[in-house]
């Protein structure tokens, strides 16, 4: 069985086809189950943000079961393989244990240690264990992959003063407008994107902020965590009005059709209005139709790259200083990957003895007779069992600890000879 990644990200793929890609969790248990039910993919779980979706996956066979991810991506974009392929990377073995650590680190993402990508990395670990997408391969892979993130995050500066997607927006908001005190800015959405914009928003110096949800509770826990500026919420069904007499509007919602067009907008804006608009969603918020108003200035994830470049280099050597205690858990998921040879071996070595104790233990409970009460036996029982187990124990122990390779496979080999064990592979 072997480990790969199949995938596309801002890298590789523009937000329109990112978009098409985009998994949202309430799809995740639905696209576990189908990619499980492919015959050569044993273990998966994904990755599904606004800038990457990535596919890990246990293969017993690289080539069909990368083939099978590929189809399985086509379906969801509704994109012709041939059309897709130029998007997607493959990385097989260790190249994607060590991608995966890497974008647990910040080290893949837009924004060069964003903090975000940890949490992500979580829940996608939490609920792939959930649905039952993740054996024992990705479980620790993943669970080595928090490690690593929570390490790079700790251990080097790569995580002080590291901006988001969201003050990024907000950057270039800022950048276009120049001054937040006199402008009317609106937030659709009242997530987390949302209440990094919130707080990015007042150091900036904005004083009028309306946030627009669905969920009024949701809205208000969101005002809640800022009650020194209090915030104006409104309704959704109050959204176009509530655009209209804005200045600047983000979006930030987790819909999968846009929400704002050109035909709507059109209706709600004074022909003479000027909208900013800024939207950090993926699916996308924003038409790509708005593009073309006069009136509108409209920016998407993929304009955020600009801002971005200006703290890229000061962001670089931070980087840099990440790739010790990556390569640490690198090596870390590797030893134990690597001690996974062991297993046919040491079950194989622990069946037959075991099948020896039971043999011996029973000639000899049968010659000492049926005087010898239940109470002795067990006794003797648990007397076998021990001497076994101490025996066992510390060369199972070393076998497993063995980091030379050949030394590895030459026991491994002298146990199998030595002991004439029958071993079933389990891992290839």
């Amino acid at each position: 069985m072997n480990i790969a990644v199949v995938g596309l990200s801002h890298k590789t793929a523009p937000v329109e086809i990112r978009e098409k890609l985009s998994i949202q969790e309430a799809k995740l248990e639905e696209s576990i189950v189908h990619l499980r039910s492919y015959l050569h993919i044993d273990e998966v779980a994904i990755i599904s943000t606004c800038n990457r979706l990535e596919i890990y996956a246990v293969v017993t066979n690289t080539e069909k079961g990368v083939v099978e991810i590929n189809q399985f991506l086509s379906e969801v974009g509704h994109l012709s393989l041939n059309s897709l392929r130029r998007y997607l990377f493959i990385l097989l073995h260790q190249d994607a244990v060590r991608h995966l650590l890497r974008v647990s680190a910040g080290l893949e993402s837009l924004i060069l240690g964003e903090g975000q990508i940890l949490a992500q990395v979580k829940t996608t670990h939490k609920l792939a264990k959930k649905y039952k997408g993740i054996g024992r391969l990705l479980d620790r892979l993943f669970k080595q992959a928090i490690i690593a993130g929570k390490r790079v995050r700790s251990e080097t500066n790569i995580g002080t003063g590291a901006v988001s997607i969201s003050s990024a927006a907000v950057e270039l908001a800022q950048t276009k407008a120049k001054d937040f005190a006199n402008r009317r800015v609106t937030i659709i959405g009242a997530g987390k994107m949302a209440r990094l914009l919130v707080k990015h928003l007042l150091a900036k110096g904005a004083t009028d902020i309306t946030v627009v949800n669905r969920s009024q509770r949701r809205a208000q826990d969101l005002a809640n965590k800022f009650s020194q500026a209090p915030l104006t919420l409104k309704p959704l069904n109050e959204t176009m009005q509530v655009v209209a007499a804005s200045h600047i509007v983000f979006t930030s919602t987790g819909a999968t059709e846009p929400i704002l067009c050109r035909k709507n907008l059109t209706e709600a804006l004074d022909p003479n209005h000027f909208l900013m608009l800024l939207d950090i969603s993926v699916p996308r918020n924003v038409a790509a139709d708005v593009q073309d108003m006069d009136i509108i200035e409209s920016y998407n994830v993929d304009d955020l790259k600009a801002v971005v470049a200006q703290n890229h280099e000061s962001r670089r050597q931070m980087a840099q200083e990440a790739e010790r205690p990556l390569e640490e858990e690198i090596k870390a998921f590797e030893l134990w990957l690597r001690s996974l040879e062991t297993v046919p071996t040491i079950n194989s070595l622990r069946t037959k003895v075991e099948s020896i104790r039971e043999q011996e233990l029973e000639k000899a409970l049968s010659r000492l007779g049926t005087e010898f009460t239940e109470k002795h036996q067990e006794v003797i029982e648990a007397l076998t069992r021990g001497i076994v187990n101490k025996i066992l124990h510390e060369p199972m122990v070393q076998l497993r600890a063995q980091q030379d390779i050949e030394a590895r496979k030459r026991c491994l080999q002298s146990l199998q000879m030595l002991f004439d064990l029958e071993i079933e592979e389990q891992f290839s």
